[in-house]
């Protein structure tokens, strides 16, 4: 699935879910080390789980991040 981000730097968030569990995330743009970092974390984690743990994240004076635009993500697939 493909997410269009909103607000971030990234531009788009790539993803699966499998069987409830996040796989296979991947943001064009952004910071990128972060934002493989915060990939492989969220790697095989319950889509309730990384919503929870991501959901209202800021970046800076932002009202949103790449982890909450992942958790929006999430939440618009469910």
């Amino acid at each position: 699935m493909t997410y269009k981000t909103s607000g971030t730097c990234s531009q788009s968030i790539n993803y699966d879910i499998v069987d409830g569990k996040v796989k296979n995330v991947s943001f064009v743009g952004g910071c990128n080390g972060n934002l493989k970092g915060i990939s492989k974390l969220v790697e095989g984690m319950d889509v309730a789980d990384v919503i929870a743990r991501l959901e209202g994240t800021t970046c800076g004076f932002k009202n949103t991040s790449c982890p909450d635009q992942l958790a929006k993500a999430l939440k618009q697939s469910l």
